[in-house]
């Protein structure tokens, strides 16, 4: 945005994710930046250090939707002790800010001690603010008539974009173009997906098993014609998936007038014109001739002419229903529909003199009946169709075009054609008013608030300033562990060895030591990029890729994943949970999987209890988790769900990856006093950590510190108030004092940045390796590898707590909690199931009791297609986002050895040489079903055109006998079972997380 003429820049939470010092160096740039353009910048921030609040020059503080202050930074301390707060020494001032108007937090700076406190709401700081000098003075701004004489002239734009629109549009078109070169892989393979159906299409459809001397014959080459127009059609059908992950980039840089509209959907469609050439042009070369449609040159190219303006009209209407939908959930929803009513009403499936009176207009509105109408045209118009028909006056072609409803004229060729051409603009027209007037579909952000008993309780924590230790009614075994010289490194990316990168492999920790202990809470620090998750993800076990050296011990045994998961406990930063299950539910799951099978239930449910009040929330037990920034618990309510989830297993060590990342301070204050009290039951705690406050920070009382590169510059105590952390680097020459009231956390990440040591020309690494603090941790380290006397090494008798069965109930119990609640899923199911059948049934209106000729019985069958086709097709790809979520899970759940692969799957549930495929297709056994169910026993009625009782034709044609209808219903079970078991193979054996 600054590289724009913006002088007014608007920034939301711009320090999540980044370590405090990093977060200092950009709003010290900004500060620059506003100062010297003469700009403004309103920046909202999470958990500011003291040095970077220090460098705004105004401050805002909302509470509860009032202004508490608005006004210089000076003078904000002096306002709260006008009103009897005080921002105590060693606390930043934004904490004090956040803290000082909520209820829970407000009573400990109360500081009027010769009156009794009382709870000063928002609203009274509000008021009190108006009176204030400060206040008054933002007042008599506001009543004093604004000066244009005084702004710059640049600051009124004339003009509505930064340049003209020609130049928009060679910007956006070479973006676009930049973005094809780089997603080539999708485009590539959508061209190998349709290579591959082509080949099968030409040998299925081979010119020597099929002649051109009858109509029965000529439907097999209508049947070749329709499937090619569908595989042109559904190739389309990635543009809706990459049409809507482009929406939030296109949304933001139209609201910021980046380019109109147009100028922006233009490209899209234009140069993504050669692909559907190359598309098209694989189909009809690899297919025309092999298949053996006429021979004639010239309808070679108007079949290609066809099948390239069919792709093209698919690709608009998909990329029209993604703008539309925008997102995956509507849009699927749409394009389903849109497909259901051109697949039904395309003139294959039912033809136009069976179509009734009301459905017409959506036979003529359908692009795929010009385009079926238009190729059907072509190829049986031709010189091989013009044999006289057996049973009539007409020519073959003609005959098959009349018995199957199109228009058997030459010039509706070109009709179709002009009609495609038509639906191309008009669909894409429809995307750009789609995307020129749709905003953004908006998040109903509902979280749960706390009650006030729960504020009591928190209030009175605060108050004491103090934290209980706790016992629990669960014993278990504490355990160190000891890691030394550990090595991890990954293949060379390929990006690297093209920019002149000889080595074969990256090493991202290069021989890192040290050692976590019982009832220490350890802080694992370091500037962004420097290796802490991959440490942690390397200790936990929770890598899935890349080469790993060194020993880690586990209470002086060499650590085993599969015991070592058993005892661990790994709080991801994600927060990664079933969203339709409640917090209680959610804990005892976890429990009833993770603990032993000793335990019974009703312990069981008291230690689950304890959790709950141990991390404050036994007030929202029966609470759903909900999707984060959609609905349920808020971000700190999920940290520390996310932080029970793994007390209930109660584990002897808990690694957590940043568990303040996206809080504010009090949040984080909040999820801290979680992680105190869970390190107060003697629980080994190791968090990565990256923009803690002065108080957070003095939580922890061991650091281990890091340095870009994978390097270890420090692992020792911090002490009271940082002492011993601030001892030791004032210690190295050249080091700078820290200022009083500066954060020790922002102090040492700055004064150990990779630019002091190249200006001091000194390595804070080999500093370190050559002190009395890194002899005396190699000595705690020998001491810790060496098992104590009496111990002996973890083992379990089975390698879950829970026997299979267990297994399979509580994952079936999960899976129906879940399935339940998820009324969106299984209404969406129902609401397109009924919308199917009542479309289906008025098309296909009293069809299926007609048996006069071939055409009647193929109506008939072709709704039974349309239907088991879209059914399958909706229920496949509507489970796909839920599973999704809930596979998220699963990774966390198995890495944590809650189960194994298998229980969770089952909880959820041609020529003559590709005559076997039909044998494997599940489509097709169902398709035998329906229609040898409903026609295969009727041999008392008699088709005029053919003179064959029913079930004689449908034995031909189809080769469906009514006598194997049981055994192709038993096929159909065994198919849900040959799924339902594939998918637990796959669940077991494949990840797709990338660590």
């Amino acid at each position: 945005m600054m590289v724009g003429p913006s002088r007014a820049l608007f920034m939301d939470e711009i320090s999540t994710g980044l370590d405090s010092s990093t977060t200092f160096q950009i709003v010290k740039a900004l500060r620059h930046s506003v100062h010297i353009l003469q700009g403004t910048a309103l920046i909202s921030l999470l958990q500011p250090a003291p040095e970077t609040f220090d460098l705004f020059d105004d401050i805002i503080l909302l509470s509860d939707g009032h202004i508490v202050y608005q006004g210089p930074r000076e003078h904000v301390l002096e306002f709260f002790e006008s009103m009897g707060f005080k921002c105590p020494q060693r606390k930043g001032v934004a904490d004090f800010l956040q803290e000082v108007t909520s209820k829970k937090d407000q009573k400990q700076y109360w500081i009027n001690r010769n009156q009794p406190y009382r709870f000063i709401t928002s609203e009274e700081f509000a008021d009190a603010f108006r009176s204030f000098h400060v206040g008054q003075h933002v007042r008599n701004d506001l009543a004093t008539a604004f000066d244009k004489g005084k702004s710059h002239p640049a600051a009124l734009t004339t003009n509505r974009y930064g340049v003209n629109k020609t130049e928009l549009l060679k910007a956006v078109t070479a973006r676009e173009i930049l973005l094809m070169k780089r997603n080539s892989f999708v485009y590539m393979f959508k061209l190998f997906q349709l290579t591959i159906m082509a080949f099968i299409t030409m040998t299925l459809f081979l010119r020597t098993e099929f002649n051109q001397d009858n109509v029965t014959q000529g439907g097999f080459y209508m049947g070749a014609l329709f499937f090619g127009v569908v595989m042109l059609m559904f190739n389309g059908l990635a543009e809706l998936a990459m049409t809507i992950a482009k929406l939030p980039v296109f949304y933001k840089q139209r609201d910021l007038l980046f380019f109109p509209t147009w100028s922006y959907a233009l490209p899209t469609w234009i140069i993504k014109i050669p692909i559907t050439f190359l598309e098209a042009a694989v189909w009809v070369v690899l297919t025309y001739y092999v298949i053996g449609f006429d021979p004639n040159v010239g309808r070679f190219f108007k079949q290609y002419l066809i099948l390239l303006l069919i792709n093209q009209m698919a690709s608009a209407l998909f990329r029209m229903t993604g703008a539309l939908g925008r997102n995956m959930t509507l849009a699927n929803s749409f394009g389903g529909f849109a497909l259901l009513i051109l697949f039904a009403l395309g003139g294959f499936v039912l033809a136009r003199g069976d179509v009734p009176d009301w459905w017409l207009w959506g036979y003529y509105s359908s692009p795929m009946m010009y385009g079926m109408n238009a190729i059907a045209v072509n190829e049986f118009l031709g010189h091989q169709w013009k044999k006289l028909n057996p049973d009539g006056t007409e020519t073959i072609g003609v005959a098959l075009l009349k018995s199957r409803g199109f228009f058997p004229y030459s010039y509706w060729y070109w009709i179709g054609a002009g009609a495609l051409i038509g639906f191309i603009l008009i669909l894409n027209v429809g995307y750009t008013l789609a995307l020129m007037f749709l905003n953004p579909l908006g998040k109903p952000q509902a979280i749960i608030p706390e009650s006030s008993d729960a504020a009591e309780g928190e209030e009175s924590n605060t108050e004491n300033n103090q934290t209980k230790k706790k016992g629990m009614i669960l014993p278990f075994e504490p355990h160190s562990i000891t890691f030394d010289d550990i090595k991890y490194s990954v293949d060379m990316p390929q990006e690297m060895k093209e920019q002149g990168v000889v080595e074969d492999k990256l090493l991202l920790l290069k021989g890192v030591s040290g050692a976590f202990r019982p009832g220490v809470l350890t802080a694992l620090m370091g500037v962004s990029g420097a290796g802490k998750t991959t440490l942690m993800d390397v200790l936990a076990g929770r890598k899935t890729g890349g080469y790993i050296e060194g020993n880690v011990t586990v209470s002086g045994y060499p650590k085993k994943q599969e015991t070592f998961a058993r005892i661990a406990g790994y709080c991801e930063q994600n927060d990664i949970h079933s969203p339709h299950v409640t917090v209680y539910e959610s804990l005892l799951y976890s429990a009833w999987l993770r603990l032993s099978s000793e335990v019974d239930t009703a312990k069981r449910k008291m230690f689950v209890n304890e959790v709950l009040e141990l991390v404050e929330l036994d007030n929202l037990k029966e609470a759903l988790v909900g999707l984060p920034g959609v609905n349920g618990l808020s971000t700190e309510q999920r940290k520390r769900l996310t932080i029970a989830v793994e007390l209930v297993a109660n584990p002897s060590v808990i690694f957590m990856d940043e568990p303040t990342s996206g809080l504010d301070a009090r949040a984080a204050a909040i999820v801290m006093r979680t992680v105190r009290n869970t390190v107060d039951t003697g629980r080994t705690v190791v968090c990565t950590i990256h923009q803690p406050s002065i108080d957070i920070f003095e939580a922890f009382d061991e650091l281990f510190l890091m340095k870009r590169g994978g390097l270890e510059l420090y692992a020792g105590p911090v002490g009271r108030n940082s002492c011993e952390l601030i001892q030791y680097f004032e210690g190295i020459d050249g080091i700078s004092k820290i200022k009083d009231g500066y954060n020790p956390a922002t102090w040492m990440l700055e004064v150990t940045a990779s630019s002091q040591e190249i200006i001091l020309g000194i390595d804070f690494t080999e500093i370190y390796k050559n002190s009395d603090l890194y002899r005396r941790n190699k000595a705690l380290i020998k001491e810790l590898s060496t098992p104590r006397p009496g111990s002996s090494d973890l083992s379990f008798p089975t390698q879950y707590s829970q026997s299979f069965i267990v297994q399979c109930v509580a994952c079936l119990w999960k899976q129906r909690c879940s399935y339940w609640r998820n009324t969106s899923y299984t209404a969406v199911r129902f609401l397109f199931t009924t919308a199917i059948a009542l479309i289906f049934g008025s098309m296909f209106w009293d069809l299926g009791s007609k048996m006069n000729t071939r055409q009647d019985l193929f109506n008939a069958m072709g709704s039974m297609y349309a239907a088991c086709l879209f059914l399958g097709v909706q229920n496949a790809s509507s489970v796909q986002p839920v599973v999704a979520v809930e596979r998220t899970v699963f990774y966390r759940e198995r890495a944590a050895g809650m189960y194994s692969a298998l229980p969770y799957a089952f909880a959820q549930s041609m020529p003559q040489w590709w005559r076997w495929y039909s044998w494997l297709c599940p489509v097709a056994y169902t398709l035998y079903g329906l229609i040898a169910s409903q026609f295969g026993d009727i041999d008392d009625k008699t088709l005029t055109d053919t003179n064959q009782t029913v079930k004689k034709f449908i034995e031909d044609y189809f080769g469906f006998e009514h006598d194997n209808v049981w055994a192709v219903a038993l096929a159909v079970v065994g198919f849900t079972l040959l799924f339902a078991v594939t998918f637990a193979f796959s669940i077991k054996s494949f990840n797709f997380q990338r660590r």
